[in-house]
């Protein structure tokens, strides 16, 4: 009765591994679609990078122009923060143009 069952049970498994075989895909159409899909959000994501890092440069410009004339000499930390975050901003969507070839 024992050997019967582990018969039926490696029966079993191999039909398993077979079947599992004839069906399963190779995924590249799913990672063609996948990569031409998110390819199509490159151009936006980047030009909203853009938009916000201009918006964060008009700020951070008025602000360091304000803090500047009302005769704070020690304007460098606050002028390489915020010119540090717009720059990040513009590489960040250059290189992520360059990184999927566009």
């Amino acid at each position: 009765m024992k050997k019967m069952n582990v018969v039926r049970l490696s029966c079993l498994l191999v039909l398993i591994s077979v079947f599992g075989d004839l069906f399963a895909q190779s995924g590249v159409t799913g990672l063609n679609t996948a990569t031409s899909t998110l390819k199509t959000y490159v151009d936006p994501a980047t030009n909203i990078a853009l938009v916000i890092g201009g918006i964060v440069g008009i700020v951070g410009g008025i602000r360091v122009y304000s803090k500047w004339n009302s005769g704070d000499q020690d304007i460098n930390k606050e002028l390489m923060g915020w010119g540090g975050s717009c720059l990040f901003l513009v590489l960040s969507s250059l290189i992520v143009k360059a990184f999927f070839g566009l």
